[in-house]
């Protein structure tokens, strides 16, 4: 059922229409999840709580501010475009589920996310550990034993929502943009050749500025095509691949859904050991090692990619962006919009 005070709020929010789906579709449901502060008792309501004569430790500091922000900037009426969202099938489709854990986890591309799918295989008891699964089967959702939130019905959906522990990780939004191009219209180490071949002309035919121009896809081109207010007109041609470069809102819908950790690509570190602490299970799984240095924010990466873009280009990508950046703590890239 739908909370009323949650409706009126979601109500005036512009339904975001995404790839296949109608209106109808996108309205799937909303939904509200229990306060931050409720016990793992109640999040695993099929278990007995076990005595055990201590309480659990409070969470840290950083952890619960992370939370206020995103449910001040969600009050923030200013920005209600930018944060807001609906629960729509497109959301559902990105968060996977382990039941036997009670866990779901929101899918944002390009912010260490395979590492984390591997963690969620080998607690679905897929394969006995992180070093067994073969590359090829990470992504592939016939062979992963990773079902998405989708798949259950409403009853199911609602119930997992309300009741087990919900997490996903950001990064700073401009190097995930720089992070999608490079892996997608550069290298593409997964072979994918629609991006190249498909997707690239697309964007290239509709928003390169010199026409005589004949070299493959530049940054530019990707940059006037997200900050297009009409962007929407292209994502509908090219389906579920905007996953790589849509905002953590239209992804996960942060707003809607209550979260009980978000982490940072820029801290895993500290983040990582700590859902799965809070997940509670930290013993039975660990997060593959990180490379030193792989998650340090790199300002001069950022400001290499968007030299020679105009400032009205990057301006409108911000503005596109801006609900990431507040929400979840980003500075404004000043350096880049001044």
């Amino acid at each position: 059922s739908v909370h009323e005070w949650l409706a009126p709020l979601l109500w005036k929010s512009q339904p975001i229409c995404l790839p296949g789906y109608s209106a109808k579709q996108e309205f799937l449901f909303l939904t509200t999840v229990p306060e931050a502060g409720k016990s793992r008792e109640e999040k695993h309501f099929a278990e007995d709580p076990k005595p055990t004569g201590r309480m659990p430790p409070a969470a840290p500091l950083v952890y619960m501010e992370r939370l206020e922000l995103i449910r001040n900037v969600c009050r923030d009426e200013a920005l209600r475009n930018l944060s807001h969202t609906v629960v729509s099938k497109f959301v559902l489709d990105r968060i996977f589920v382990c039941d036997k854990h009670k866990i779901l986890f929101c899918q944002t591309p390009k912010v260490g996310n395979t590492q984390w799918k591997k963690v969620l295989i080998v607690l679905n008891g897929a394969f006995p550990s992180i070093e067994e699964i073969p590359e090829n089967v990470v992504h592939d959702h016939e062979k992963n034993g990773l079902p998405r939130l989708s798949s259950f019905s409403k009853v199911g959906i609602e119930k997992r929502l309300k009741t087990y522990f919900k997490f996903f990780i950001v990064r700073d939004p401009f190097e995930r943009l720089i992070s999608a191009f490079k892996d997608k219209f550069v290298h593409n180490p997964r072979f994918e050749p629609w991006y190249r071949h498909e997707i690239a002309p697309g964007i290239i035919r509709k928003y390169r500025k010199n026409r005589t121009e004949t070299r493959g896809i530049q940054f530019e081109d990707f940059v006037r095509y997200l900050g297009d207010p009409n962007h929407r007109w292209l994502d509908l041609q090219f389906g579920d691949h905007i996953i790589h470069w849509v905002t953590y809102v239209e992804l996960c819908a942060p707003c809607e859904i209550k979260y009980s950790v978000i982490g940072h690509h820029e801290t895993l570190e500290e983040d990582a050991p700590y859902i799965l602490r809070e997940a509670g299970i930290d013993h039975l799984v660990s997060y593959p090692t990180i490379p030193p240095g792989i998650t340090v924010y790199n300002r001069t990466k950022v400001e290499r990619y968007f030299l020679g873009i105009s400032k009205r280009d990057i301006r409108r990508l911000y503005a596109r962006f801006e609900g990431d950046f507040k929400l979840f703590g980003y500075q404004k890239p000043d350096f880049l919009l001044n």
